[in-house]
């Protein structure tokens, strides 16, 4: 469906049956997705939509971001603010008149293209198209600013290029006139000319372009230093030469067409990829220029191109960016569904199991059941690990103590034949990081390094302080400081391009289809970035890979390093003929999580929602334990129910169950409770239920 056409439906309303609240979202999320602005006014020149990126290029105050807001009290607002004084209109002169022409302008409804030259420097382009039969007009905003320049710059440097081409030019005329008049003063005249063309190359070069000019016989018969060097070539050796002989016949294939059609008398621009000696990828956006003769006809070309490689690298990082970011969004959104069936399947399985022992179906049906559940939890949090999202538990770690203990695992996991060699930083380096989740990820990587070296070699560790500059921070897109880095390198078979580019994304794996799933670098790199750091890669063919994960130092105030142990015990013993009041929205789930809180010889309360749980809580007294889920149906999630619930009655603990949460870091900060990631196990719950009883009124020792 056409722009116009969508834009005309959804003005109409909702289908039927969707909610109009939810159908607006959706079509207000649905245009935050533009990179342009977008704006739709209705017939009679009211706003109907926008979306975030039109607030942020024009900044309009938020009492005129309202719909139904009339087109004129916008046109008065930017006469008010100046917005129309590089258009030619003097609007603090006569601002009604710039009103009333713009508003009878926009009652044409025509399509128009314009551009738009802001106060602030800005330069915007706007494409308004109406809507069929007059229904309204849709506008796109788009930031052409450095398009502009780069247009600009293009323009004076071919200004500046032409300037001394004709200057030459005079200078060559002149003294071809003296030369023909005067034979006598042939050296004076020589060396007047070769003093020019010294000057003239000397300008040339220190000019921030690559500069050429070939003839029509494809020859080159000038260069500057910047494009000779560009393909491996010196400004004297370069004369002369065929452009084939100079570019390569791979790039020649490239440009040929736009040569041809340069030296057709157009003047053409256009971007090529050059490979450079050392392997790497350059790339360049050229414009030719014909030189044509007094009688019209195209001697040659003038060239002048610009090296965009650091632009391109730009650009790709932030698309590879984007992509990622989505790709985890839609993990972490699938991630809580996915994980209450878990637990649903798990904990009815389970229950089956054990009251059923002895049975032998148990054992031919039920616990391959129970394993390949076990593996799509280990699967999930795999998933939320790349999203950003599992629950974290950052703590001070002595990173040199943590390889060590990871290296003799190794030595007993790897084969005979690859050696392993660790280098401790000093001082020790100290990292804020999850230990168990830093752990998996060195696990990972050794051993994928395991993978890259089938006939054995070596495996290397290395950790210390890493210092990141602002260039190399910004690569990460990290702030400068000091980093911890931890490096696993190989000496195996390496990475090519276009395996390299891509090895940070879900289920992309070299490996053959039982060899893995492809979440295991997925994993580390979001792991990683929820840590607060960053992944570098570096990996050549045939030379080996290196995988450096650099992660926040300790500070004080953090905590001891090794503090944290978890409780252990029978939870029975203070839990046993109390009230627990569980909360969850999902009947299933809440099934399987009451009769595992059965088991502990306890009274269970249920309810379906964090309103239900707050009313029981003010009616119920005697309820000593709520395990909550996190995410629910409602205004009240299990962070408001526990907010509640630390207000209402602050002795009172909370236990929350969560299958995915964004929010986890947040709710633990200020209230640090305990939280069950789904799907669990019994002992899960039972070891959440024991770390609590310490704080209890009576401790472990109520009912024994």
């Amino acid at each position: 469906m056409p722009l116009a056409a969508a834009m005309q439906s959804s003005i109409a309303g909702p289908a039927a049956g969707v909610d109009d609240a939810v159908f607006r979202s959706m079509v207000g999320a649905a245009l935050d997705l533009f990179d342009q602005g977008v704006t739709v006014f209705d017939a009679g020149l009211r706003l109907v939509a926008w979306n975030r990126r039109f607030v942020e290029l024009l900044e309009f105050p938020a009492a005129l971001l309202q719909t139904g807001t009339p087109y004129e009290d916008f046109v008065r607002f930017n006469v008010a603010r100046g917005e129309y004084s590089h258009d030619g209109e003097c609007a603090g002169d006569r601002p009604e008149a710039v009103v009333a022409a713009r508003m009878a302008a926009a009652r044409r409804f025509e399509p128009h293209l314009t551009r738009w030259v802001r106060p602030n420097g800005r330069v915007l382009e706007l494409r308004g198209q109406p809507m069929p039969d007059n229904a309204g007009f849709v506008t796109f905003y788009a930031d052409i600013t450095a398009q502009q320049h780069r247009q600009d710059e293009i323009a004076r440097d071919k200004a500046t290029l032409e300037a001394h081409i004709q200057r030459r030019t005079a200078q060559l005329t002149a003294a071809n006139a003296e030369l023909t008049a005067a034979i006598e003063k042939n050296r004076e005249i020589t060396v007047a000319l070769r003093y020019s063309e010294g000057r003239l190359r000397q300008i040339t070069d220190t000019i921030p372009a690559h500069i050429a000019y070939f003839d029509k016989a494809w020859a080159y018969r000038y260069a500057n230093r910047r494009y000779a060097q560009w393909f491996g070539w010196t400004p004297e050796s370069i004369v002369d030469q065929s452009i084939p002989t100079v570019i390569g016949a791979r790039l020649f294939d490239q440009v040929a067409e736009p040569v041809r059609r340069a030296l057709g008398g157009e003047e053409v621009s256009y971007e090529y990829t050059l490979t450079a000696a050392d392997g790497s990828e350059r790339h360049a956006r050229s414009t030719l220029v014909p030189d044509f003769s007094p009688a019209g006809q195209v001697l040659g070309c003038f060239v002048h191109a610009v090296d965009i490689t650091e632009q391109r690298r730009t650009q790709s990082a932030l698309a590879q960016a984007q992509k990622m970011e989505a790709i985890g969004q839609l993990t972490g959104g699938l991630a809580h569904d996915f994980n209450n069936m878990l637990t649903v399947v798990s904990g009815n399985l389970t229950e089956l199991r054990e009251s059923r022992r002895g049975d032998p179906i148990i054992a031919e049906y039920v616990e391959p059941a129970l394993q390949a559940a076990s593996r799509g939890a280990a699967l999930i949090r795999r998933l939320l690990a790349f999203a950003r999202q599992q629950p974290l538990s950052p703590r001070p770690v002595e990173v040199n103590e943590l390889v060590l203990g990871l290296t003799s695992l190794l030595r007993r996991s790897l084969p005979e034949n690859i050696t392993i060699h660790t280098c401790h930083g000093e001082p020790a380096p100290l990292a804020l990081v999850d230990p168990h989740q830093l752990e998996s990820a060195l696990l990972n990587l050794a051993l994928n390094a395991r993978d890259a070296m089938p006939n054995g070699g070596e495996l290397r560790i290395d950790a210390g302080i890493e210092a990141l500059t602002g260039t190399a921070a910004g690569d990460l897109e990290l702030p400068p400081g000091d980093y911890v880095q931890i490096s696993v390198s190989d000496n195996g078979e390496g990475m090519d391009g276009s395996t390299l580019a891509r090895v940070f994304e879900p289920f992309f794996t070299t490996k053959k289809a039982s060899g893995g799933t492809g979440l295991g670098m997925a994993m580390v790199y979001g792991f990683v970035k929820q840590s607060g750091g960053g992944v570098r890669i570096r990996s050549r063919q045939a030379v080996g890979t290196t995988v450096a994960l650099l992660l926040p130092c300790a500070e004080p105030g953090d905590g001891a390093a090794g503090e944290y142990c978890p409780a252990a015990g029978d939870p029975a013993g203070w839990l046993r003929g109390r009230v627990v009041l569980l909360v969850e929205d999902d009947p299933d789930v809440r099934r399987v999580v009451r009769k595992q809180l059965a088991g502990l010889d306890c009274a269970v309360l249920e309810a379906e929602s964090g309103e239900e749980a707050a009313d029981l809580l003010e009616s119920v007294p005697a309820i000593s334990l709520v395990v909550s889920d996190v995410v629910m149906h409602g205004s009240m999630d299990g962070h408001a129910l526990a907010r509640f619930a630390r207000g209402y009655r602050p002795e009172l603990p909370v236990i929350l169950m969560s299958g995915y949460t964004d929010a986890a870091g947040s709710i633990n900060d200020d209230l640090a409770l305990p939280i069950l990631a789904k799907p669990f196990t019994r002992e899960a719950l039972y070891a959440a239920v024991s770390r609590i009883a310490p704080f209890m009124p009576g401790g472990r020792d109520h009912g024994d």
